[in-house]
């Protein structure tokens, strides 16, 4: 197989491709679900019958997750360039890629995490009230043990997203597994690297989902023991 891989691109460069994919999506998932989790959570106890029904709060996180979710990723990179230069001093590299990378991923969590809050059964909020517990104390010992399983399937989509996200940074020289593809690949008319950084993402998603589909599962089962 290296041999293989020796013919068109070494494999040092593979392995090291693959080292900065999983560092940006890494880094990008953490800080992205630090900041993400909450404005789920805000979104889902905001709205409209919700736990805290806060209309501004609600109609202002609302819209700007909008915004940021309608503008595809390639050109977000490209619109935030200013931005990322203030964070980083620089627009090109693996450090580069995790700013946009982390705009893109926040208003994605929240609304996957809002959606998995939306699930929990109403007779939970019930058992809070009925128990004197506090916004906080419900959200933290009622809702999001509840909706645990859901929220894990939410953050796996989420990584599965930044896999994608990490590959078209590459079109910028963001580094990892695009950038191999994309500069070997694509313009020096490479199709061997072009077919084994396909076959490399692939096997990361799938790892990934069926972690991820491991955890909920495991995690439903210990809510119901």
């Amino acid at each position: 197989m290296s041999d293989f891989l020796d013919a068109s691109v070494p494999l040092s460069q593979y392995t090291q491709a693959f080292g900065d994919t999983l560092y940006m999506v890494c880094v990008a998932l953490f800080i992205g679900s630090v900041i993400g989790i909450p404005v789920g959570v805000l979104l889902a106890i905001t709205r409209k019958d919700g736990l805290r029904e806060n209309r501004i709060v609600y109609v202002v996180l609302n819209t700007v997750v909008n915004i940021v979710r309608s503008v595809p990723f390639i050109i977000l990179m490209v619109a935030i360039m200013p931005f990322t230069r203030l964070v980083v001093h620089t627009s090109i590299g693996t450090n580069a890629a995790i700013v946009p990378l982390v705009v893109y991923v926040i208003p994605y969590i929240g609304r996957l995490i809002e959606s998995a809050i939306l699930e929990v059964d109403s007779g939970i909020y019930e058992a809070a009230e009925s128990l004197g517990a506090g916004t906080i104390e419900t959200i933290r010992y009622f809702i999001l043990p509840e909706a645990k399983g859901s929220m894990v399937l939410a953050l796996t989509t989420a990584t599965i997203g930044l896999i994608g996200a990490t590959a078209m940074a590459g079109t910028i020289g963001g580094g990892g597994i695009g950038d191999l593809a994309i500069s070997y690949g694509y313009q020096q008319f490479d199709t061997v690297v072009i077919l084994v950084t396909v076959v490399i993402l692939i096997a990361i998603v799938q790892l990934v989902q069926s972690f991820g589909n491991w955890y909920a599962r495991k995690s439903r089962h210990e809510k119901k023991g």
